[in-house]
């Protein structure tokens, strides 16, 4: 049976420093792990509120439409002044 080793102080430190960087290393590993499923939710969640966003531009472009065929068919062709109100027909 071979003979058992002792090993020195600084040795058995370098062991435990090492084990010690390897957990801190896990923990930050987990930390943005973290981070990114935040930062993923953040961003499902922009993108959900953006298409929300577009679709409501959408409908206003078409509402615009509506109104501005309502009143081309109403009034005719000619330039409106959104200030005063005031509609100047086409020649």
């Amino acid at each position: 049976m071979p003979e058992s080793i002792k090993f020195t102080t600084e040795e058995l430190q370098s062991l435990q420093d090492l084990q010690t960087k390897y957990q801190e290393s896990q923990v930050k590993f987990g930390q943005v792990s973290v981070q990114r499923l935040l930062l993923n939710q953040q961003l499902n969640k922009l993108i959900e509120t953006e298409q929300g966003l577009t679709k409501e531009y959408a409908e206003i472009q078409a509402e615009e439409a509506t109104l501005v065929a309502s009143l081309s068919e109403k009034y005719g062709n000619g330039q409106l002044d959104p200030e005063t109100g005031v509609f100047t027909p086409n020649s």
